[in-house]
């Protein structure tokens, strides 16, 4: 009982953070905006005003586009880590993002008008790029350390596709950098409902089969003497992930490291049981996200920093934080 009010604690916590960066985010930019002007401007509800249009078409897109792909991208972090039993994995690291940024591209380079399809081909890239990971882990029983290096393998490989589309098309992929990247920058809410739609369904689903995943984690036999349909739940969770990982893609680039750090934090804070560190991974995710969406736009300002270098600057010295102390335990098991 003791471990839910410390949970009930923590989500609350989490809430009030995320209220705070909806308002840092929200108030920081090249553009001052004040709440009482941006009160006086939704309230006369001028669509000409200047601090009307500001808040309307770049603040909250950008602001929902952090909260979503934040979420997103740390609760598949942390379902990728528990199905694949390996505490370095994540959407950036074992190349799911790159896979569903080549899709993601090519459904834009081939159908530029087309909105809806972008998020669901970058899911189906997301899907099969896990599928081909986990095959990997299921046939070879590869180490931790094999699945990570298959990962940047394959990771480079779409990458260098993505590359060859930016040649082939490059007026259907205008602002490929930034995709490459990982930025909210320049999101619409034209390219925001379709990923948000697949975004929610898929925490949904995550939140719904969360007490499946902490089966899962025990291990096959275990999960399999418990009743538990070992193959068709580790499928649905791989699904799930992808269905995250590939719509935050869609919209926000290649962003990494969200999926890495955040979960590593919420089993720090909320212990083993996905139940609870699923939310809190959402939540944080969210924080994360605005946070360092926010001071990439605050350290060089009037001039911006994408946040996916933020994230880099942050990830990779973590990475390798993990790299080496799991060198000092079982990362090679």
């Amino acid at each position: 009982m003791r471990s839910w009010h410390k949970g009930a604690f923590l989500l609350i916590l989490l809430l009030c953070c995320l209220a705070g960066a909806v308002c840092l985010s929200l108030f920081t930019g090249s553009s001052s905006l004040s709440l009482g002007e941006l009160y006086h401007a939704l309230q006369a509800g001028d669509k000409t005003d200047t601090t009307y249009r500001i808040f309307l078409y770049v603040r909250l897109p950008r602001t929902l586009a952090a909260i979503f792909a934040g979420a997103a991208l740390a609760v598949s972090g942390a379902i990728i880590q528990a199905v694949l039993n390996n505490s370095l994995a994540s959407p950036n690291i074992i190349g799911v993002n790159s896979g569903a940024g080549f899709c993601a591209l090519l459904a834009a380079s081939l159908a530029p008008t087309a909105w809806a399809a972008v998020p669901l081909a970058a899911f189906l890239g997301a899907l099969a790029t896990s599928l081909f990971i986990y095959a990997l882990a299921a046939k070879t029983g590869a180490s931790r350390i094999t699945l990570v290096l298959a990962g940047v393998a394959v990771s480079s490989i779409l990458s260098a596709g993505i590359d060859v589309l930016t040649i082939l098309f490059p007026d259907d992929v205008i602002g490929a950098t930034g995709f490459m990247v990982g930025s909210f920058a320049g999101v619409t809410m034209t390219a925001l409902k379709p990923a948000v739609v697949l975004i929610v369904i898929g925490l949904v689903l995550a939140l719904v089969f969360s007490y499946d995943l902490n089966v899962l984690s025990l291990g096959e036999e275990i999960a399999a003497s418990l009743g538990m349909r070992v193959v068709v739940v580790r499928f649905l969770f791989i699904v799930i992930a992808s269905l995250l990982a590939g719509s935050a893609v869609s919209f926000a680039g290649l962003l990494g490291f969200i999926g890495l750090i955040v979960p590593h934090i919420c089993r720090r804070f909320a212990g083993g049981d996905n139940r609870l560190v699923i939310p809190c991974a959402a939540l944080l995710g969210a924080v994360f996200a605005l946070v360092c969406d926010a001071l990439g736009k605050w350290v060089f300002a009037p001039f911006e920093l994408p946040v996916g270098i933020i994230l880099a600057l942050l990830g990779g010295p973590f990475f390798l934080f993990l790299l080496l102390k799991g060198g000092r335990g079982k990362i090679y098991d």
